[in-house]
């Protein structure tokens, strides 16, 4: 075949059309996976929309076996606001969730650095004993912390939630080092070459490169925070001023004289809005670094 035949035939090659069944095949296996994804969503979706419904009618229908409300009572959501400090308790989870978060961050980035690329006597130890730390219940830790925040006249402040997350989490540190481990070391080394130091390198070269991870290891601590009951139920609980939205929503119901359907779920609406808007935004982010996190040894 000529040279000028051979670019001819592999067009006519390409073009070649799908036989019917291929086709069909196809398309009934893009039909099913569309299908079957549509009914999670939709699955998903249906306690949400009811939370939406149950928002926006009185107390008589919520308990009715009416699933769309008539009129729409968009006074619950004034109600909430008014029943309760419901700005107080916001203003207070979102300090625990932002301190938390950024505690997290600002202490786990350098042990996960110092564990994944500096070489020192040790290293693998220290590791195994930070990740021996997440086979330890919180159950089992709980008494002795509690008395050790008692001593400190912590308690009834959100001081212990948010302090001993600038101590480390060993879970942050897995992630974040995992990560670190997959950026090349020829980065480093040429850094050193140009005469920065461990600090430097960690500042300019890895945190930079690594903002996946850390959006996804800072999501992670926001969220759990953010619907966390039972550390301010038990640290903070006594303090009225100092609970989070989780454990005001708890009390809402006593606050109430009974179980105001309605207004619960509007105020529920009110709590896990927020925690949407933020996925909504870094979802994107949130998925690379899960993904990018990987499990080089």
């Amino acid at each position: 075949m000529s040279a000028v035949e051979f670019p001819a035939a592999t067009a006519a090659g390409a073009r070649r059309p799908v036989e019917p069944s291929v086709r069909r095949r196809r398309t009934l296996l893009v039909i099913a996976n569309h299908s079957v994804a549509i009914v999670l969503s939709i699955a998903f979706l249906v306690p949400f929309v009811f939370i939406i419904a149950t928002s926006l009618m009185t107390n008589q229908q919520a308990l009715s076996p009416n699933i769309w409300p008539h009129p729409f009572v968009w006074s619950n959501y004034k109600t909430v606001f008014e029943s309760f400090p419901f700005v107080r308790y916001t203003l207070n989870t979102v300090t625990y969730a932002g301190l938390a978060t950024l505690g997290v961050l600002l202490s786990c980035t350098p042990v996960a650095y110092a564990l994944s690329r500096l070489r020192w006597r040790g290293r693998q130890f220290a590791f195994m004993l930070v990740l021996s730390t997440l086979m330890l219940p919180p159950q089992v830790t709980i008494v002795p912390l509690y008395v050790i925040f008692v001593r400190l006249h912590w308690i009834g402040s959100l001081k212990p939630l948010i302090v001993p997350m600038f101590f480390g989490d060993a879970f942050s540190i897995f992630l974040l080092r995992q990560f670190f481990m997959t950026i090349p070391e020829e980065l480093s080394d040429a850094a050193r070459v140009d005469g920065a130091g461990e600090l430097q390198i960690l500042r300019k070269v890895i945190v930079p490169l690594a903002k996946p991870a850390l959006a996804a290891v800072g999501l992670f601590q926001f969220l759990y925070s953010w619907n966390d009951f039972f550390s301010p139920l038990l640290y903070a609980g006594n303090n009225p001023d100092a609970w989070t939205l989780a454990v005001a929503l708890q009390q809402f119901t006593n606050l109430s004289r009974g179980v105001l359907w309605n207004l619960q779920m509007a105020a529920s609406l009110l709590f896990i809005l927020p925690v949407i808007v933020i996925f909504f935004f870094a979802q994107k982010v949130f998925v690379e670094g899960v993904t990018l996190t990987g499990v080089k040894g």
